[in-house]
C-alpha cells in the first residue's frame, strides 16, 4: 500500500503540489547558476528548463493553472516594476522620444509584417494585419536583467518602457478592432465605448490610486500591510484595465507610475517588491513562458516550418531596425541601441494573446452550425491557423533568447560606461560619507533611518550609523529600551539591504556623546530627531548651536516627521541669500539632489535671485524635477505659508550667528514652524561653515575645495567635485 502511494507520488506528469513547487523552486534556483559559468542569461536558462520539463518535453509537469497564475503575476510584476523603477523626471523629458520610439517600433513591424504575410505566406488581409500587430508589440522580458546592471534610469531604458505602453497599446487596439470587425460588432458605439472606458480607467489608476495609497501609507506603517496593499492595487489595477478593453500588462504598468512617487526607490519596501518579484513570480512566468514551446513544430510539415521562419526573421529584423533608426535620430551610441533591441525584441504576453485570440476566432462558424445540425463535420477555419500558433511558440524561444544576449550585451557596456564617469564617486566622497542618526524614541527612529536612505549616495551600502545615549547611571529598562530603539534602526534599514552599525553610549551629558561618535567614526552627517508631538522651544536654536553646532562642524539635519516621507508631494527648500558662500554649500545641496532621484518628489526652491541662479546652474549639470521662486525678503518669511501645503516638506537652511547666510530672523523660525507648521513635515539643515571647531579637522576628502563660491567658473569647478561630474 505504502509502495503504491509513493509511485503514484514520484509519477508522471506530478500531481503533487508540494513536489511541482519544490521542483520549480530547484530550478529558480540551479538553473541561472549553471548557466552563468556559460554566459548564458538566466533567463533563457528558465525558458529552457521550462521546455524540458513541460508537456512538450519531458512531461514532468502539466501547465495547469497554477502555472499560469503564477505566470500571469510575474508577466504583471514585470510591467509593474518598469512604471515603479522608472525615473519620472527623465520620463518626462524624454517623452517625446518614447512616443516616436513607441510609433516607429508599431509601424515597421505593421508594415513589414502585413506585406510579407500577405505575398509570401497568402494568407488573407484581415490575417495578415493581426499577424503583423504580434510582431509590433513586445514584451519587457529583458528588463529584470537591465535591473540587475543597475541601469534602469538610462534614458535608452526610459525610453523603451515608455515606447512598450504605446506601441502594445496601438497592437493590442488592433486586436480589438480585427476580433471585432470578424465578428461584425466594430460600429460607431464601440469607439464611443471604447474611449469613454480608457478615460475612466486612466482616471482611476493615475489619479485614483495616488490618493488612496497616500491615506494608507499615512495610518499604515506595518510592513507586511503596505506591500499586500501595493500587490493589491497592482492587480486591481490591472484587471481595471481588462475591463476598460485593454490587456492587463497595460494596467500593471500604470498602476506602477501612479505609485512612483510614493514608494522612493531607496525604501525598505521598494526592496520587499524587487525581491520577491526577481525570485518567485518573474521565474514563474519564464517558466510558464518556456512550458509553451513545442520542439516538434520543426517536423509537422513545410508549412509550420516556413511560417515559423518568416515570423521569427521579420519580428527580429523590425525591432532591429527600428531600434536602429532610433539610434540614428537621437544619436545614441551602439550600447544603448542594443539595450533598446534587447528591451523591445522579445515576444511573449501581447504576442501570446493575440495569437489565442485569432485561433478562437472561427470565421465559418455558421457553416459548421449548419453542418452540425445535419450530422456533418465541418472543418474550423481559423484566424489564425495551426501553423502560425506553433510559429508564434517558435518565435517566442528565438526572440527571447536574441533580446536576452542583446539585452545582457548592452547594459554591461552601459555598466562599464557608468562605472567608468563615477569612478571618482566611487574613490571620492561617497566612500567618506558616514551618516550617523542620533536618536532615543522609538516611534520616530523609522522614519530617521528613512531621511537618511532617503538623503545618502546610492554607493554608500555601510556607511549609516545609529547612535542612542544613556544616561550613566540609568537603570536596566532605559538600557533595554535603548538596544530596542536601535535594533528597529538596524533592523529599518537592512529592509533597504543597507547595513547599519549601531552604537551605545553611556555618558552624562548627550552633547559630548554625539560629539565623541562623530569624531571616532569620521561621521559628515548627523541627523537629529525632533518629537512630532511637541514644538521647538524658544531656545532651542540656542541652546544648538552652544552646544553641537559649536562642536562639531558636520552637515547636520534636524528633522521632525509628521508623516511618512513616501507620502510628501513636494520638499520646499528655502535658502538663504549668500547660502553659495558657504563652505559646505554644495555637500548639503547633494542631499536634496538625492531627495529628488530616490523619491521623485517635485522639489521647489525659495531663495534671493543670485543664489536661484547657481542653484539653476547645477541643474543644467544635474536635472532634477524642480522649480525655482524668488524670495528674498526672510522679515515677511510667513508669506511663504500662502504656498504650503499639508503633504509639503520644509526644507530651511539655517546658519550659525556671523556667518554668511546668517539672518537675524532666523531666530524666529521656531516660533513660526510651532504655530503655523504644525502638520508639516520640516527639516533644519546646518551646513559645514569655515572657522567651526577647526578646518583642518573636517572630514572632506578635497580639502582643496574652494572656501567659499565667488563666481560662476567657481561654482563649476566645485559642482565638478562634489557632485562628481566630468
Amino acid at each position: 500500500m505504502l509502495f503504491l502511494i509513493q509511485k503514484t507520488l514520484f509519477a508522471l506528469p506530478l500531481k503533487n503540489p508540494v513536489l511541482i513547487f519544490s521542483v520549480i523552486l530547484f530550478i529558480i534556483l540551479f538553473a541561472p547558476i549553471l548557466l552563468n559559468k556559460l554566459k548564458i542569461p538566466h533567463l533563457i536558462g528558465l525558458i529552457i528548463a521550462g521546455a524540458i520539463i513541460g508537456p512538450n518535453g519531458l512531461h514532468v509537469m502539466d501547465r495547469d493553472s497554477s502555472i499560469i497564475l503564477f505566470g500571469n503575476a510575474g508577466l504583471l510584476y514585470i510591467m509593474f516594476l518598469a512604471g515603479l523603477e522608472i525615473d519620472l523626471a527623465d520620463f518626462k523629458k524624454n517623452s517625446s522620444k518614447s512616443i516616436v520610439f513607441g510609433l516607429i517600433t508599431f509601424s515597421i513591424p505593421m508594415t513589414l509584417g502585413t506585406l510579407s504575410a500577405f505575398y509570401i505566406l497568402g494568407f488573407g488581409i484581415l490575417t495578415s494585419i493581426l499577424l503583423a500587430s504580434m510582431y509590433a508589440s513586445h514584451t519587457l522580458l529583458a528588463y529584470p536583467l537591465i535591473s540587475k546592471f543597475g541601469i534602469t534610469k538610462n534614458r535608452a531604458v526610459n525610453i523603451t518602457v515608455g515606447g512598450t505602453v504605446i506601441t502594445d497599446t496601438l497592437a493590442l487596439l488592433v486586436l480589438a478592432v480585427i476580433a471585432g470587425m470578424t465578428t461584425g460588432s466594430v460600429d460607431s458605439y464601440f469607439w464611443y465605448r471604447l474611449i469613454i472606458s480608457v478615460l475612466v480607467f486612466g482616471a482611476v489608476v493615475l489619479l485614483g490610486f495616488p490618493v488612496l495609497a497616500r491615506w494608507f501609507f499615512k495610518n499604515f506603517d506595518d510592513s507586511i500591510s503596505q506591500y499586500i496593499f501595493v500587490l493589491a492595487l497592482l492587480f486591481l489595477g490591472a484587471f481595471f484595465a481588462e475591463v476598460a478593453g485593454f490587456e492587463a500588462i497595460i494596467g500593471a504598468f500604470l498602476v506602477g507610475l501612479a505609485l512612483n512617487k510614493l514608494i522612493p526607490h531607496t525604501s525598505p519596501l521598494m526592496n520587499r517588491i524587487e525581491f520577491v518579484g526577481n525570485a518567485l513570480f518573474i521565474p514563474f512566468f519564464l517558466i510558464g513562458v518556456g512550458m509553451l514551446i513545442d520542439y516538434r513544430v520543426f517536423f509537422r510539415g513545410y508549412e509550420t516550418l516556413l511560417v515559423a521562419t518568416v515570423m521569427v526573421v521579420v519580428a527580429t529584423f523590425s525591432k532591429f531596425a527600428a531600434a536602429y533608426l532610433t539610434q540614428k535620430i537621437y544619436k545614441f551610441n551602439v550600447a544603448e541601441r542594443l539595450v533598446i533591441f534587447g528591451l523591445s525584441n522579445a515576444q511573449a504576453a501581447a504576442t501570446l494573446a493575440a495569437v489565442l485570440v485569432g485561433y478562437n476566432i472561427i470565421l465559418n462558424k455558421s457553416e459548421i452550425e449548419a453542418a452540425a445540425a445535419s450530422g456533418q463535420v465541418v472543418e474550423p477555419i481559423r484566424l489564425l491557423n495551426d501553423s502560425v500558433l506553433n510559429g508564434t511558440i517558435l518565435m517566442i524561444l528565438v526572440t527571447c533568447t536574441i533580446a536576452s544576449f542583446a539585452a545582457q550585451k548592452g547594459a554591461q557596456k552601459l555598466a562599464i560606461s557608468e562605472l567608468d564617469s563615477n569612478q571618482e564617486e566611487e574613490n571620492g566622497i561617497s566612500d567618506e560619507e558616514k551618516i550617523l542618526i542620533a536618536t532615543h524614541q522609538e516611534n520616530q527612529v523609522e522614519e530617521l533611518v528613512q531621511l537618511a536612505l532617503l538623503i545618502k549616495a546610492n554607493k554608500n551600502k555601510s556607511g549609516l550609523h545609529a547612535l542612542t545615549v544613556v544616561h550613566e547611571g540609568s537603570d536596566e529598562l532605559n538600557d533595554k529600551m535603548a538596544k530596542k530603539v536601535l535594533e528597529k534602526a538596524v533592523l529599518t534599514a537592512s529592509g533597504a539591504d543597507v547595513r547599519l552599525n549601531d552604537v551605545l553610549r553611556y555618558d552624562v551629558n548627550v552633547v559630548n556623546a554625539i560629539t565623541g561618535t562623530i569624531k571616532e567614526k569620521k561621521i559628515t552627517d548627523l541627523i537629529l530627531g525632533l518629537n512630532s508631538n511637541k514644538g521647538i522651544s524658544k531656545n532651542f536654536l540656542g541652546n544648538l548651536a552652544e552646544g553641537i553646532l559649536a562642536k562639531n562642524n558636520v552637515t547636520t539635519f534636524i528633522y521632525k516627521p509628521q508623516q511618512p516621507l513616501s507620502t510628501i508631494k513636494r520638499h520646499i527648500v528655502i535658502i538663504p541669500d549668500k547660502a553659495e558662500k558657504e563652505l559646505g554649500f554644495l555637500l548639503w545641496l547633494k542631499k536634496i539632489w538625492n531627495v529628488s532621484k530616490n523619491s521623485g518628489a517635485k522639489i521647489v526652491f525659495y531663495s534671493s535671485e543670485t543664489t536661484l541662479e547657481y542653484l539653476k546652474q547645477i541643474n543644467k549639470k544635474m536635472p532634477i524635477n524642480c522649480e525655482f521662486e524668488v524670495f528674498e525678503d526672510w522679515d515677511d518669511f510667513l508669506i511663504l505659508s500662502r504656498h504650503i501645503k499639508q503633504d509639503d516638506n520644509l526644507i530651511i537652511q539655517l546658519s550659525r550667528p556671523h556667518k554668511p547666510s546668517y539672518q537675524s530672523n532666523m531666530n524666529k523660525i521656531p516660533h513660526y514652524l510651532n504655530k503655523y507648521f504644525t502638520q508639516n513635515n520640516f527639516l533644519l539643515v546646518y551646513p559645514i561653515q569655515l572657522g567651526v571647531d577647526g578646518y583642518d579637522n573636517l572630514n572632506l576628502k578635497n580639502p582643496s575645495m574652494p572656501e567659499s563660491i565667488e563666481r560662476l567658473d567657481d561654482l563649476g569647478k566645485a559642482i565638478a567635485k562634489i557632485f562628481k561630474l566630468k
